[in-house]
């Protein structure tokens, strides 16, 4: 899913891997930088949504398009399609730790986050008898995430998601 299939090299739910939700842990510190905290919202904004569209198996009434670009939100697409196609969607959330990495000040502003994300409890499923899709035994259920964001006006939107075939 979105986070692991990016370049079709490992999409583990599709995996629900290339999206998110449970628990995001962004800091509610007073210490955050406001920048910084506008990028983790909405960062987890995208994955809350991606995770309702994997439930479903579509991007149809969710926050998608408000939350991700044309860029990013073609591969959830893709993803979604090869799930309908397969009669899959998915039960449970994935759990995301992002931390933002690096945010430029430019023309554009940009921002990239690092993530772990934890698949396990995210699980693939056949939409009608809701039994447990077989994955590759080598799949990873934790992996290296990273995403880069850039703000268009006052709004944050992720650009691109790609998932990395390294554990966390």
């Amino acid at each position: 899913m979105a986070g692991c299939s990016d370049n079709g090299t490992k999409s583990s739910p599709p995996e629900p891997n290339r999206t998110q939700t449970a628990s995001p842990s962004p800091s509610s510190s007073s210490a955050v930088d406001p920048e910084e905290a506008a990028v983790l919202a909405a960062y987890t904004r995208s994955w809350e949504a991606q995770t309702e569209a994997y439930a479903k198996a579509s991007s149809a009434g969710t926050d998608l398009k408000n939350v991700t670009t044309l860029q990013a939100l073609a591969g959830i697409e893709d993803d979604l399609s090869a799930m309908r196609k397969a009669g899959q969607l998915t039960t449970g959330k994935p759990v995301i730790h992002p931390k933002v990495t690096k945010v430029t000040d430019a023309e554009i502003p940009t921002a990239t986050i690092s993530d772990c994300v934890d698949t396990t409890n995210w699980t693939l499923v056949e939409k009608d008898s809701k039994k447990n899709v077989p994955l590759p035994s080598e799949r990873l259920t934790k992996y290296v995430s990273t995403a880069t964001l850039e703000k268009w006006g006052t709004k944050w939107m992720v650009t691109k998601l790609t998932a990395q075939d390294q554990t966390c």
